[in-house]
């Protein structure tokens, strides 16, 4: 018997290993997001800071296609409203607002990724692009702009005139472009980007996770609180890290000449 499919798409999970695989399911309308799926994909972000034993996030999308961004007549509603679209109580995976995520994702991009797709790629730590991929950031010509994180993020990677060229006007560009202006980085055939997100998902998941969080907070910290205070950060975080068992584990696996293996403690 066939699976009976919810017009409104669904975000599928995966745990693999120390990776939580994060699936974009709707491609019968080209993975466009509902309301239900940021809800879900809020609830898997969530999931990825709060389970101990995962270390990496990793974004990918069913069908031929990323996503072709906002399913506008159910978004508008709650938009309308003035609802958020990810729940308060759940991990922004825009990264916009308290408590920012301290563990990585990983995303893989191939064909249609436009609007909220690009939007993701900019929140991303990083974004692997299958060389098919078609980028554009569409609001102005449907009377709206992007709300998540795009306004000011293809500023501070491309500079204010590109950023403005592509925001304004809507423009499509292509993965070699992305790469360019520092939205992606890295382009590969099309067919396998997941797998090459997959290996630096697993690159991520074999470091020492204290020490991977603890990079993430402090660039995030001179990000939205300047240098200074990141700096203010280090010695504190350093003396944390210096006395927790992976740093232990770390300067044995040196001693030994072994990889080490981490508990994340």
């Amino acid at each position: 018997m066939m699976e009976s499919r919810d017009p409104a798409g669904r975000i599928v999970v995966e745990k693999n290993s120390h990776v939580l695989l994060i699936g974009i399911d709707r491609p019968e309308k080209l993975n466009g997001f509902t309301p239900k799926m940021f809800r879900e994909l809020a609830a898997a972000f969530t999931r990825l800071e709060r389970d101990s034993d995962l270390r990496v996030g990793l974004v990918h999308a069913l069908g031929d296609h990323f996503s072709a961004g906002l399913d506008l007549p159910g978004v508008s509603e709650m938009r309308r409203r003035g609802e958020p679209l990810i729940p308060p109580d759940e991990v922004d995976p825009f990264n916009l607002r308290e408590p920012f995520r301290k563990k990585p994702v990983v995303a893989a991009f191939k064909g249609i990724s436009f609007t909220l797709a690009v939007e993701l790629m900019l929140s991303v730590d990083i974004a692997i692009c299958a060389e098919d991929c078609r980028f554009a950031q569409l609001e102005a010509a449907r009377g709206i702009m992007p709300g998540c994180g795009a306004t000011f993020r293809m500023v501070e990677r491309a500079g204010w005139g590109n950023a403005m060229k592509l925001l304004l006007t809507g423009a499509e560009f292509g993965a070699a472009e992305a790469f360019r202006l520092n939205f992606a980085q890295e382009v590969v055939p099309r067919g396998t980007e997941f797998a090459r997100a997959s290996e630096w998902a697993e690159l991520i998941s074999a470091q020492a996770p204290l020490a991977v969080r603890a990079i993430i907070e402090n660039a995030r910290i001179a990000q939205t609180n300047g240098v200074q205070a990141a700096c203010a950060h280090i010695e504190y975080t350093q003396k944390t890290l210096y006395n927790s068992a992976d740093a232990q584990e770390g300067l044995r696996a040196f001693i030994e000449k072994r990889p080490a293996r981490y508990a994340g403690a």
